[in-house]
């Protein structure tokens, strides 16, 4: 219950923030602003306070910004309210209007992340590395993380588990008898087990979800298909990025969001070539979510997360307050940046796009995006069953 109810918290924010943005520049901008609703229909309470209407409605999704003429076909009260309308504004405003949801979203996110950042030493948390990258801003360094314990195996029985941060290692019969040595990369802690076959292994752990440090022991078998002395885990390199300058703490928050949203976007182009040479749509579905993908990723933290409950929720709106940011400027209709398109047209050309044509593309990209969100959610199902 309680993760169902952060779930809708996150998604009311996001969504709520970023018709706040519409909300405010449409005012600053003249616009007659009709209803601000928090949620969405059918309505259970209104109040209208000057022009506007302001609602609570019964689904807690988020909310929505309904400003006067839209579209040229909603401007019913002829030329009395010309002036107010959204399609007759300088196309410089309706630039500020369709923009503005996105900037508060990027304020958001660039807000969580500095604000996470300042309080762990201007350092991320460990970002997985689907594919090698080489993030622009600040230093990177290697953690491995582990991603499977093998039942009954040396890791289980010493303590592991899913998701540690192997930090160091220490080759000894007893604790702090030899040097330790810090773990930058999966192949080169699997180079020291190799070569420990029976020994006592002390690890130094950290746990990414709860933050629970241990040190624990193993003692490496010989595993006869791989041929090689191993524990019984399966490794994840992730890195570590580091904002060490005062010119990068000052700008963290911008660069870490440049950092996250560069390289998640640079892995699903990965993927999606994998995808075309594969001819298969599995690499791109398995990183692609909706509500549903979202919400057991939410319940999965609420579950784990101990003591860093708040800020690995913090570390999940930051992500998705960033990626609606950039989803919504993408110059797809229905988005704001399918809007932005032809407020462009309109400022460049000075001349209205066919209002018609605007109507139907619009209309089109409408209900492709409520297939491709059905088709999303159907994936994100059949995940959950696997």
């Amino acid at each position: 219950m309680i993760s169902l109810i952060i779930f809708f918290l996150i998604l009311g924010l996001l969504v709520l923030i970023h018709e706040f943005g519409h909300f405010i520049a449409a005012k600053k901008s003249g616009v007659l602003v009709e209803e601000f609703g928090i949620g969405f229909p059918p309505r259970l309470w209104g109040k209208k306070v000057g022009e506007t209407l302001y609602s609570i409605n019964a689904l807690p999704l988020g909310g929505f910004v309904r400003l006067y003429g839209e579209e040229y076909d909603e401007m019913t009260d002829g030329k009395s309210l010309k002036n107010k309308a959204f399609v007759y504004k300088h196309p410089s405003k309706k630039v500020l209007i369709v923009l503005a949801g996105v900037l508060m979203n990027t304020i958001l996110g660039v807000s969580i992340y500095y604000s996470l950042l300042s309080i762990n030493r201007f350092q991320s948390d460990p970002i997985p590395l689907i594919t090698p990258y080489k993030f622009r801003f600040g230093t990177q360094e290697g953690r491995v993380v582990t991603t499977n314990i093998l039942k009954d195996s040396p890791a289980e029985k010493g303590g592991l588990s899913v998701e540690d941060i192997i930090l160091r290692y220490q080759v000894s019969e007893t604790q702090n008898t030899a040097k330790w040595v810090s773990v930058r990369s999966s192949q080169e802690f699997i180079n020291a087990i190799k070569v420990s076959l029976g020994k006592n292994v002390y690890l130094e752990v950290e746990n990414i979800r709860n933050g629970n440090r241990k040190i624990v022991s193993v003692t490496p078998y010989y595993n006869k298909e791989l041929k090689r002395a191993v524990i019984g885990i399966n490794l994840l390199d992730t890195v570590v990025l580091k904002y060490n300058t005062f010119t990068q703490k000052s700008l963290s928050g911008f660069m870490h969001s440049y950092n996250i949203l560069s390289y998640n976007f640079s892995t699903i182009g990965e993927l999606v070539k994998i995808a075309f040479k594969e001819k298969s749509f599995s690499p791109v579905s398995h990183t692609v979510s909706g509500p549903i993908g979202i919400y057991s990723v939410v319940n999965d933290v609420v579950q784990t997360s101990g003591e860093k409950l708040i800020k690995n929720i913090l570390n999940i709106v930051g992500l998705l307050s960033l990626s609606l940011a950039f989803m919504n400027v993408l110059p797809l209709p229905a988005l704001d940046g399918g809007r932005l398109i032809f407020v462009i047209y309109e400022w460049v050309s000075g001349k209205r796009v066919n209002k018609t044509f605007e109507k139907y593309v619009n209309l089109i990209g409408f209900f492709s995006l409520i297939l491709l969100g059905i088709l999303v959610s159907i994936n994100d199902v059949v995940r959950l069953f696997r």
